[in-house]
């Protein structure tokens, strides 16, 4: 059965951020919910992590696999019944790991008022047919916001090495 997988060469070709933007929405469900009717965070960082696994793999165009969860900071709670939003996209990738960022908004479904309620910020890795890692195309930022988002990616990037580095002394 063919795979219609891109050639070598192209999954190597420099790429926009915005080429792997990824939105999703859920609705918050009772079994969603803890006893305050407002949602689990496990919940919210199950669908971070689908979020950011599907812009990874849109970039690098293989399957990936997370590497790490840098940084998830709650900012509102989320309700029961309402929507939530999750935007993910690649903002910096080094040789085979790629930083992605994941904003999640709260939507109420009567007001329609949104909330941003959490961030998260994900490594991920581009596997080749061997399960092993393997380059991932590079990203070029363009707009400000996208340049921003990798200088800061970058220094997270450098702080995950270098805490890496203490700790194996």
């Amino acid at each position: 059965m063919p795979t219609n997988k891109p050639t070598d060469s192209s999954l190597l070709s420099p790429k926009r951020p915005c080429d792997s933007a990824v939105t999703m929405t859920e609705m918050v469900l009772p079994s969603d919910t803890n006893a305050l009717g407002t949602i689990f965070g496990g919940r919210i960082m199950a669908w971070i992590d689908i979020a950011a696994a599907m812009a990874a793999g849109k970039h690098s165009r293989r399957v990936v696999v997370t590497a790490s969860l840098d940084a998830l900071h709650f900012k509102a709670p989320v309700k029961l019944g309402h929507y939530v939003h999750i935007q993910a996209m690649v903002n910096y990738v080094s040789r085979t790991s790629m930083d992605i960022g994941v904003r999640i908004e709260s939507e109420n479904p009567f007001t329609g008022e949104r909330v941003h309620t959490a961030t998260a910020y994900t490594t991920f890795v581009a596997l080749d047919d061997n399960g092993r890692p393997t380059p991932a195309p590079p990203i070029m930022p363009e707009t400000p916001d996208e340049i921003r988002r990798y200088e800061a990616a970058q220094k997270r990037r450098e702080s995950r090495v270098r805490l890496a580095d203490e700790l194996k002394r």
